[in-house]
């Protein structure tokens, strides 16, 4: 079910008032295993100097706690998807929306931005397939640990 997400804003607003009208996501037969939607390793220059302290700490997703507070989002589950790339789910990537959408989640502690969508998907199944308790904490353990240390971000 799509959702508001809070995020705090970490990129300058564009000039750009076009409204694009067509997704610019038309995969037939599901989001190729091979597709990053970001990576660590871009240079944003769109990204404030704020926002790439945010960023780096993770700081920008507090704001979806507002999101667990509203029922939209749990604190461990896949993060949620741009709902253009959702339509073009195949069947076995739509097993991951099984689940609420979450701050956090095994894909993020398995690999963050860097890994591509197959391994996201194979990440994110594993999840729905054994949640859990004592997986949920694992997690968030794993979590507060690299937002420590900043590991994988953009």
């Amino acid at each position: 079910m799509p959702f508001q997400i809070y995020k705090f804003r970490s990129m300058k607003i564009s000039n750009n008032n076009s409204t694009q009208s067509k997704s610019p996501y038309d995969w037939e037969d599901g989001v190729p295993d091979d597709f990053i939607f970001k990576s660590t390793k871009d240079f944003h220059p769109s990204v404030t100097n704020i926002g790439r302290i945010i960023r780096k700490y993770s700081l920008d997703e507090l704001p979806q706690f507002l999101n667990v507070l509203k029922g939209d989002m749990s604190v461990v589950g896949p993060r949620p998807e741009i709902t253009d790339i959702t339509k073009c789910y195949n069947s076995h990537q739509t097993n991951r929306l099984l689940v609420k959408p979450g701050i956090t989640g095994w894909a993020q502690v398995n690999g963050r931005s860097e890994i591509p969508h197959g391994e996201k998907i194979k990440f994110d199944l594993f999840y729905v397939n054994n949640q859990s308790l004592i997986l949920d904490l694992k997690i968030m353990f794993l979590t507060a640990i690299q937002a420590l240390v900043a590991k994988d971000a953009i």
